[in-house]
């Protein structure tokens, strides 16, 4: 699993030794004779070449980087390591629970439990169920009772209805028998009355008639008279 460390060049692990790095940090002298010769280096009329120093430089960084790559590979390697013992650690402990949940659960306890629970859900499930139902007869029998009485009030107003237009069409037909009687009343008086009139001209007619009749006979009696009178003048 683990990778293998990259080489590293003799002249770099020469420079990373412990006992070099405890030589350079122990003895002053190198540092203020590096100054010294530095400022004698810079004093000095004839420059040297500066190759040498790069070249450590550029092992120096080398090696440096090296190092944060081998430290950077070392913490991710850790890291991996942590997270696989972690993942392992907590498939193992929930293996473990479910174990203990299994062995929980086919106890003949827990098994009662959870019956008892059933039977409990069915009771609360049976009494909710009663009560809905009950809920719902309730809404029904008093959507019932609204609809009866407005088809009460309905059947009350439509009556009404009914009953007024029934005393209108008696009205009606009350003016209507009123009027007719009126007008019978009217031609019968009509009638009475041409009857009346027809009589007196009838009995006018009777009377002239009779009183025709009689100057008739008053005449034809004169008449009758004159003769007897001229006789009996002539017989003297």
């Amino acid at each position: 699993m683990r990778r293998k460390s990259r080489s590293i060049s003799p002249r770099c692990n020469k420079s990373r030794s412990p006992s070099a790095r405890r030589h350079k940090s122990r003895s002053p002298t190198p540092k203020r004779y590096k100054r010294q010769r530095s400022r004698s280096s810079s004093l000095s009329p004839t420059h040297k070449s500066s190759s040498p120093n790069l070249g450590s430089i550029d092992c120096k960084n080398a090696c440096e980087k090296l190092k944060k790559e081998e430290e950077e590979r070392k913490r991710r390697q850790q890291e991996a390591e942590l997270k696989l013992i972690e993942e392992e650690t907590a498939k193992r402990v929930e293996e473990a629970i479910l174990e203990k949940v299994e062995e929980r659960l086919n106890s003949e306890e827990i098994k009662q439990e959870i019956q008892k629970r059933l039977e409990e859900g069915r009771r609360r499930l049976n009494d909710e169920v009663a009560i809905q139902l009950e809920k719902e007869k309730e809404a029904a029998l008093l959507e019932a009772r609204q609809k009866e009485e407005q088809a009460r009030k309905e059947k009350e107003e439509l009556e009404k209805m009914l009953e007024e237009n029934r005393k209108r069409v008696e009205e009606a037909q009350r003016r209507e028998a009123l009027e007719q009687q009126r007008r019978e009343e009217e031609r019968y008086r009509e009638l009475e009355e041409l009857q009346r009139q027809k009589e007196e001209a009838m009995k006018r007619k009777k009377q002239q008639e009779e009183e025709e009749r009689l100057n008739q006979m008053k005449l034809l009696g004169k008449n009758k008279l004159r003769p007897k009178l001229s006789f009996a003048l002539g017989s003297k």
